[in-house]
């Protein structure tokens, strides 16, 4: 697990700690057991700087399990503080990609009300915020087709739970894979045609400009699009 770590490192410091994260790997331990990316980076640090005890290593952020793409830790806790709040005023700018079936519209801002059901791990899409559902926007557009299928930009402007595989779904399109919000047959690995793609945001500490791109998985649905 060390060495692929070490493979998918986007960008490293004293500071901070970017991975590509895999489709299906779990970003924090839970009751799975299984073992997260958070333990597999400390690990990765704990070998290459042969450090002694334990590792420190903040999660500002997360993605979902069955999605890919860029995951950023903080390897110290002044540098967590400041991506949290990075994140918390949203000036960490975070672009997805998505593979969805063909027919979808060119482009689009997709605003729905959204509220999660913690007991199903599941995000429904309202009316109005008369049920406590918070406001959820995104921008798309499609940049790539094949096949059956659309290869979607997307630029979040609020981040909610579950928020591009709900809105998606709800506009009649769920991600490839998605069999939670409706997509009618898993992928081969199980996961869900999502990536976060790359992140743009100022170094919390050098105060520099860092924009990182992550590669898509390698399976062939991916590498029909060229991306």
């Amino acid at each position: 697990m060390t060495d692929k770590v070490a493979d998918r490192v986007l960008y490293e410091d004293n500071h901070i700690l970017i991975i590509n994260k895999l489709c299906g790997e779990l970003v924090q331990g839970d009751k799975t057991g299984d073992v997260p990316l958070l333990e597999s980076a400390k690990d990765y640090l704990k070998r290459k700087y042969n450090k002694p005890g334990n590792v420190f290593l903040g999660l500002p952020h997360r993605i979902d399990r069955p999605t890919s793409g860029v995951v950023i830790f903080a390897r110290t806790s002044k540098s967590l503080s400041r991506l949290t709040e990075l994140f918390r005023q949203k000036h960490i700018e975070k672009v997805y990609w998505a593979i969805v079936k063909k027919g979808i519209p060119a482009s689009g801002e997709l605003k729905n009300y959204l509220m999660k059901n913690s007991k199903q791990n599941k995000s429904y899409v309202y009316k109005d915020q008369s049920k406590g559902a918070k406001l959820s926007i995104l921008r798309y557009e499609i940049i790539g087709t094949a096949d059956q299928y659309n290869l979607l930009n997307i630029d979040l402007e609020t981040g909610r739970h579950h928020q591009i595989r709900a809105q998606l779904s709800h506009l009649g399109f769920p991600i490839k894979g998605d069999l939670k919000y409706g997509f009618s047959r898993s992928n081969p690995d199980g996961g869900i045609c999502l990536h976060a793609r790359s992140v743009k945001f100022i170094h919390p500490i050098k105060k520099e400009p860092l924009y990182l791109k992550a590669p898509v998985p390698k399976d062939k649905i991916w590498s029909i699009f060229k991306a």
